[in-house]
């Protein structure tokens, strides 16, 4: 049994004085105090004040295998002792590093069978950047530069990878995005669908691609990037219309088709990776978070064989590179942790057994008064909070006013979902139960009806 205690007043305090948080308002969060998680196992995290709690986020869309491997703590304390670290410069390489890539080679489909290392999501689509760049100058096209994007996607945080997400509030802190990047509509039916059919809708959105290109030039087009679902901007699945449209069309003018897995990747979708369960084949794909379960930071951008073969004959030196890329322990965590998803058919039994139970149990929350859409994919869902079903209308009140109500009385009720704009989210571990979707279920139940009756209150609705 675990002994520690803590001093949650004295955490909260240093955390308030020393700790800038992502994505945070610090002077708010100062004033309000941090919560302070302590320890977890399987689905479940706990607080310093002995609470316990659904992680219904799997982190932050990463813990994939549960917490508490102990298989994988294990291999990295094994590799610790033997190499901490060692870098991949200098014309040299280590175990992890060399069986890392071979085991991504192996568990990725198609021709995706080279790998260049980084600590994350972030950092991966600043790699893709640049190396879709350079492909294209080394095939004797300088001019290929621009890669198109989508708005309210999201790719990470870094200056590049921030410009390639089509998030507007962080393109206006740093004057983002950089030049030659561009956005397209997202394909949110939901919201932006209008009296569309979704099928429509989505060949709709994806025909968009080719007016952009056509727009720019060819000549000038290296790449279009996307999520298969969009994750942060809030679990938006596209209609099924939509990747092959946009597959056709990155063919049409060869343009390189980057898959940004980084969510959706090792089991999220029901298939290893996203672009699997919406049927296309990109060029290269970003990965991280799933690929260790979080245990250990480490990314990749995972290329074909036709950009790499570009690259490796006429590429000469590419001049980018991490510290910190391939990192041992950080690979000895991925390798285990890929090891536990094939051994144990983690992904099979996401698929076929506890998915669909989830996606039955959340559909059904479409039934709830404040619901106007529960859509999931896998094990990834959101629920869209709406005044009026029928008008899919959004509620007076400022945007985030329920959606926040809503999970203050999620955490409260012991269970993490994330509020995104008017919608409720959750990516639980791959590993949960049946009986802990029940559990997931009834909390999300209390949250959606206390985030009701705050609407009916301010006379939002009936």
């Amino acid at each position: 049994m675990l002994t520690n205690s803590y001093d949650t007043q004295e955490l909260r305090a240093l955390d308030a004085a020393h700790h800038l948080h992502p994505f945070t308002d610090t002077k708010q969060l100062n004033e309000m105090g941090v919560r302070i998680i302590t320890r977890a196992e399987g689905v479940y995290i706990h607080d310093s004040e002995g609470k316990s709690y659904i992680d219904g986020m799997a982190g932050l869309w990463c813990m994939n295998v549960g917490y508490g491997r102990r298989e994988i703590v294990d291999a990295v304390a094994r590799q610790m002792m033997e190499l901490p670290f060692y870098n991949t410069f200098f014309n040299t390489t280590h175990p992890p590093a060399a069986r890392l890539s071979a085991k991504l080679a192996e568990v990725t489909p198609g021709t995706l069978n080279h790998v260049f290392f980084s600590s994350g999501g972030s950092d991966a689509n600043d790699t893709n950047i640049r190396l879709v760049r350079h492909y294209w100058h080394s095939m004797g096209k300088p001019s290929k530069k621009t890669i198109i994007a989508r708005k309210n996607a999201y790719h990470g945080s870094t200056v590049g990878a921030a410009s390639l997400g089509g998030m507007t509030y962080m393109h206006e802190q740093g004057d983002l995005p950089i030049p030659h990047i561009t956005h397209i509509s997202q394909p949110f039916w939901y919201r932006e669908g209008g009296d569309m059919a979704p099928e429509a809708f989505g060949l709709a959105r994806a025909r968009e691609l080719e007016t952009e290109i056509l727009r720019l030039g060819a000549e000038n087009v290296a790449a279009f990037i996307g999520e298969p679902v969009q994750g942060a901007g809030g679990v938006i699945i596209p209609p099924a219309t939509y990747w092959p449209e946009i597959e056709r069309i990155c063919r049409k003018y060869d343009i390189l088709l980057i898959a940004d897995e980084v969510i959706c990747g090792f089991g999220r979708t029901g298939n290893w990776f996203g672009h699997q369960t919406f049927g296309f084949s990109p060029d290269i794909i970003t990965v991280a978070k799933g690929m260790s379960s979080g245990y250990l930071p480490i990314g990749a951008s995972i290329i074909n064989d036709r950009v790499a073969e570009g690259l490796i004959e006429k590429g000469g030196d590419f001049n980018h590179g991490y510290t910190y890329s391939a990192h041992p322990a950080a690979a000895v965590a991925a390798l285990e942790n890929l090891r536990i998803l094939q051994e144990e058919k983690i992904v099979e039994r996401a698929a076929q057994e506890t998915g669909p139970y989830l996606q039955e149990r959340w559909k059904a929350l479409g039934d709830h008064p404040i619901v106007g859409e529960a859509r999931i994919c896998g094990m990834m869902g959101a629920l869209e909070l709406t005044p009026d079903k029928k008008a899919r209308s959004r509620f007076k009140a400022p945007i985030y006013t329920y959606s926040l109500a809503c999970r203050t009385a999620s955490i409260n009720a012991g269970l993490f979902m994330r509020a995104v704009n008017d919608s409720m989210i959750i990516s639980p571990p791959l590993v949960i139960t049946k009986a802990e979707i029940d559990l997931l279920i009834d909390r999300a139940t209390i949250a959606l009806d206390a985030a009701h009756k705050a609407a009916r209150d301010a006379g939002e609705m009936d």
